[in-house]
C-alpha cells in the first residue's frame, strides 16, 4: 500500500513538472516582421510591419510544440514609400479600413532536425484564413546583459496573396504583372521570457 501510495505521489509530482509551462513575448525593439515580393519579374519590392504583439507558451526548453499567437497592425506597412504604402492599406491590397488586423495562430510547432524547426499555424488576412507553414532557425536561449532571459528564431515562408483575396496586379506589355502572386516572408524573432 506504501510503495502504491509513492508511485502515486512521484507520478504526481513528475505530470506537474512536464506540464510546467514558461510564457514570453516578443522584444520588439529586436524583432522584424518583414515580407519581399517580385516586381515586375526584375527585382523585389521588400517591407515590414511597424507594430505588432503576440505571446508564446511552451512547456519545453527546445519550443517544441510551443503554442504562438501573434497579430500585426497592418496599416503600419512599410516599404520606404509613402504612396506605395498608402495604396497596399486601401482595397486593392490589405483593405485596412475594414481589416486592420493580420493574426497567426499556431497548430503545430516541430523540430525538423538540430536547431531547424517547422512553424505551421491559421494566418488571417482581409477575412480569409489559411494554413501557412514557416521554416525557422533556433538560435538558442541566452540572458542579456540585464538580467533578461531571451530566444531567437529567424522565420521564413511563403504565402499566395490571392489565397486571401489580394488579386491587385497589371499586366506588363512583354508578359508577366507588375505584382508577384507569391509573398516571401522574413521574420527575425526575439522573444523575452516573462
Amino acid at each position: 500500500m506504501k510503495r502504491a501510495f509513492l508511485a502515486l505521489s512521484l507520478a504526481f509530482i513528475f505530470a506537474g513538472t512536464s506540464f510546467s509551462q514558461s510564457s514570453w513575448t516578443f522584444d520588439k525593439t529586436h524583432t522584424k516582421i518583414g515580407f519581399s515580393v517580385d516586381y515586375m519579374l526584375i527585382t523585389d519590392v521588400t517591407g515590414y510591419f511597424k507594430k505588432f504583439d503576440g505571446s508564446v507558451t511552451t512547456a519545453k526548453e527546445d519550443f517544441v510544440d510551443a503554442l504562438v499567437s501573434f497579430t500585426v497592425d497592418a496599416t503600419t506597412v512599410d516599404t520606404d514609400e509613402p504612396k506605395r504604402d498608402e495604396h497596399l492599406k486601401g482595397e486593392d491590397f490589405f483593405h485596412t479600413q475594414k481589416f486592420p488586423n493580420f493574426t497567426f495562430k499556431s497548430t503545430s510547432m516541430k523540430k525538423v532536425k538540430g536547431n531547424n524547426y517547422k512553424l505551421v499555424g491559421n494566418l488571417t488576412m482581409r477575412g480569409v484564413t489559411k494554413s501557412v507553414a514557416l521554416d525557422g532557425t533556433f538560435g538558442g536561449v541566452k540572458k542579456d546583459p540585464w538580467g533578461n532571459t531571451k530566444a531567437g528564431f529567424k522565420m521564413t515562408g511563403k504565402v499566395n496573396r490571392k489565397d486571401f483575396g489580394i488579386n491587385w496586379s497589371k499586366s506588363l506589355d512583354g508578359g508577366g504583372f507588375v505584382v508577384g502572386d507569391d509573398v516571401t516572408l522574413n521574420i527575425n524573432v526575439t522573444l523575452i521570457k516573462k
